[in-house]
C-alpha cells in the first residue's frame, strides 16, 4: 500500500478504493460488445443501447461554430455565460414551452447537464440531508449528494404506477431530512412524460415538505403523438420550489459540445452561479454562440422528432411480433420493455442483466438492462442508419435475430 492509497477520500472508499472490483453494467456491456467484435469480425452488432443521438449536429450549427471560433472576441473566459445565450434561452423557453415570465436573471449556462447536476448538491445539501432520487435514472445528482455528506432515498418508478414516483409512501423521518427531489421527464429510461396534473402533485408535495424540485428535461422537446413539451414552470409560475435543467445534447444532437442551462428564481441562480464560478470558467464562447443558433432554430428539433417517431413505429411493431409487451413511448428515444421469461430451449432469465447479456451474445443486439423495479430492457432508436430504407433493414434484422432466439414471454 503506497501513499495514494492512504489519502483517498472516504467518500470514494478510502484505502479500499483500489481493491474494489466493481464493474458497472454499461462497462460490462461494452466489454462484451468489444470482445464479440473481435471474435466475430464479420457479424455486425446492432447497438440499441446507445444513449446519444445517432446524427451529428446540423451543418448550420457546425458552420456557426467555425465562424465564431475564428473571432478574437470569443477567446476570453465565458465565466457564468454570455448574455446573448441567456436571451436565446428565454426565447427558446417561450417558443417551445410557452413560458414567458422568465428573463436573463433566471438563467445560467452550464458545461452540459451532467456538470449542472454534479454541482447542485454543493449548493443545497448539508451533511445528513437527503436527496429524493427516482430510479431507474441518471445517477449524477445522487452520487454527488453522497460525495458532500448527504444520503439518497430512492423513489421507484414502477409500471404499476405509470412510472411516476409515489410521494405518499415516503416515510416521515425521510421527509424531515429531504432537501432535493430529482425528476426527469420525458424519462430515461421509461419513456414516460410528465402531465400538468403530475407536476401539480409534485409541487404540492414540495411546498408541504420544503423541498426543492430539480427538474431534468434533457429530453424535453422530444415528444410524440401530438404531445406538447411541458415545463415544471407551467405550474410553479413563481419558480419558488423548482429549478429546471435544459440540455442541447439530445434535441440538437450536440452531446459532445457540452452545453446546457439552468432555469430558476434569481436566488437559486445566484446560489448556483457562486458554486459554478469556483468549478469552471464557462463553456467556450463560440460554442455558446453556436448554441444560440440552435436555440433560435426550433425546426432542427422537428427533424429529429420526425426521425425518432418513424423509428419508434418500426421498432414497436417489430418487438410486438417477437412477443414483447410494448407500447410506443410518449417521449425521449428509448423503448422500455419487460424482459422475456427465457427461451424455448429451457433457459430462464433471472433478471434483466442476464437477458441483456444473452441477447447480446446470441443475437448481437446491444440493449441496456434495468432491474430497479421489475426487469426491463431499454432499446434505443438512435441506432445507425442513414436512410429510411436502412432503418427498415435494421429493424427487420433486429426482429429476425430476436425471433431466432425462440424467446418465451
Amino acid at each position: 500500500m503506497d501513499f495514494i492509497d492512504n489519502i483517498v477520500s472516504n467518500r470514494l472508499g478510502g484505502k479500499n478504493f483500489f481493491n474494489e472490483n466493481k464493474i458497472f453494467k454499461f462497462e460490462k456491456l461494452k466489454k462484451i460488445r468489444d470482445e464479440l467484435k473481435i471474435k466475430y469480425p464479420n457479424i455486425k452488432i446492432i447497438d440499441m443501447g446507445v444513449g446519444e443521438p445517432d446524427k451529428m449536429a446540423d451543418k448550420s450549427i457546425v458552420d456557426t461554430l467555425s465562424i465564431e471560433a475564428a473571432k478574437e472576441e470569443n477567446r476570453f473566459y465565458a465565466d457564468n455565460g454570455i448574455e446573448e445565450f441567456k436571451i436565446a434561452a428565454c426565447s427558446y423557453l417561450k417558443d417551445v414551452y410557452n413560458i414567458d415570465n422568465i428573463n436573463t436573471s433566471n438563467i445560467v449556462h452550464g458545461i452540459g447537464a451532467k456538470s449542472i447536476l454534479s454541482m447542485l448538491p454543493t449548493c443545497f445539501i448539508n451533511t445528513g440531508d437527503i436527496t429524493l432520487m427516482t430510479v431507474p435514472g441518471y445517477p449524477i445528482i445522487a452520487n454527488n449528494t453522497r460525495f458532500v455528506g448527504g444520503s439518497v432515498y430512492e423513489l421507484k418508478l414502477c409500471k404499476e404506477n405509470n412510472f411516476y414516483p409515489e410521494f405518499e409512501l415516503i416515510p416521515n423521518h425521510i421527509l424531515q431530512k429531504s432537501k432535493l427531489l430529482y425528476l426527469n421527464y420525458p424519462n430515461n429510461p421509461t419513456g414516460q412524460i410528465a402531465t400538468k396534473e403530475f407536476y401539480e402533485q409534485a409541487l404540492e408535495f414540495a411546498k408541504k415538505n420544503n423541498i426543492l424540485i430539480v427538474s431534468d428535461v434533457a429530453y424535453g422537446p422530444l415528444v410524440y403523438n401530438q404531445e406538447k413539451p411541458l415545463s415544471i414552470f407551467s405550474v410553479d409560475k413563481n419558480m419558488e420550489y423548482s429549478i429546471e435543467i435544459h440540455s442541447l445534447s439530445k434535441a440538437f444532437n450536440m452531446t459532445g459540445w457540452r452545453l446546457a442551462f439552468l432555469v430558476g428564481s434569481q436566488k437559486s441562480i445566484k446560489v448556483f452561479s457562486t458554486v459554478k464560478s469556483y468549478c469552471d470558467s464557462g463553456q467556450f464562447r463560440a460554442i455558446q454562440k453556436a448554441g444560440i443558433y440552435a436555440l433560435t432554430h426550433k425546426e432542427l428539433i422537428d427533424i429529429n422528432i420526425k426521425r425518432y417517431d418513424r423509428r419508434f413505429d418500426l421498432l414497436v411493431d417489430a418487438l410486438k411480433e417477437v412477443g414483447f409487451k410494448v407500447e410506443k413511448p410518449k417521449g425521449g428515444f428509448y423503448c422500455y420493455v419487460p424482459i422475456p421469461k427465457g427461451t424455448k430451449d429451457g433457459i430462464n432469465f433471472k433478471d434483466a442483466e442476464e437477458a441483456s447479456h444473452y441477447i447480446l451474445n446470441k443475437a448481437f443486439i446491444s440493449t441496456v438492462p434495468w432491474d430497479e423495479c421489475g426487469a426491463f430492457l431499454r432499446f434505443s432508436v438512435t441506432f445507425e442508419a442513414n436512410s429510411e430504407q436502412e432503418e427498415i433493414k435494421v429493424i427487420n434484422d433486429v426482429k429476425q435475430r430476436l425471433l431466432n432466439l425462440n424467446l418465451v414471454f
